[in-house]
């Protein structure tokens, strides 16, 4: 995995990120772990969990 510098941190993360937009809705927990269990094996640690685009997308009721 390559990493990249975070600004003028010390931090390194991982190039490649993963996105959580869509579980709960198109995929089921147990789905999820899998998914996190296997990036954060391949390197990934950085791991966008925005919540700000729901898949799909729908109205505020």
């Amino acid at each position: 995995m390559q990493y990249r510098q975070l600004g003028n941190s010390e931090l390194q993360v991982s190039a490649l990120c993963l996105g959580t937009m869509a579980w709960g809705e198109q995929n089921d927990r147990n789905q999820a772990f899998a998914q996190l269990d296997y990036a954060l094996d391949q390197g990934i640690n950085f791991i966008d969990t925005a919540e700000m685009y729901p898949v799909p997308a729908r109205a505020e009721t």
